[in-house]
């Protein structure tokens, strides 16, 4: 029952910081862990956005595909993540993104289990040092998108 939390103040708005997290077509660009992102459908109403999307992972030798439901809602600045299919028992992962200060603090939250000891035990550090390293990658990313804030 692994579980990682991460909280990061980041100098670009909440806005910002939920579109490119929003657009997971581009996390094999520069997510750790990530090979490969299909969305399978896309459902629009009331402004809310539902997908359903496959994310292939791997490291080393291994490879695993899972499917989640993504929940985006942009009026909230808030996106929910629901497992569906694949190796875990389950996975709920949670992202916040609030107004602050020159930017926003980005609040991560994930919950997860494998089904297989024997994958958990070989993935499951890896999948703990890739999450801490998630909210550095989209932060890095955010730069690359909207520019880096210049130093005051």
């Amino acid at each position: 029952m692994p579980q990682f939390e991460a909280h990061r103040r980041v100098t670009h708005t909440p806005e910002q910081m939920f579109a490119l997290v929003a657009d997971v077509e581009s996390y094999p660009q520069f997510l750790p862990l990530c090979e490969a992102l299909t969305v399978r459908s896309r459902k629009e109403r009331n402004g809310r956005t539902l997908l359903i999307a496959d994310m292939s992972i791997g490291y080393k030798a291994i490879r695993e595909t899972f499917t989640t439901q993504v929940l985006l809602k942009p009026d909230e600045n808030a996106i929910d993540v629901k497992y569906i299919d694949g190796p875990f028992k389950y996975l709920s992962n949670v992202w916040r993104f609030e107004p602050a200060d020159d930017g926003c603090n980005v609040r991560f939250f994930i919950d997860y289990e494998f089904k297989s000891r024997i994958l958990g035990a070989v993935m499951g550090t890896m999948f703990d040092r890739a999450f801490r390293m998630f909210s550095e990658a989209f932060e890095k990313r955010a730069d690359v998108i909207y520019g880096p804030v210049p130093a005051a």
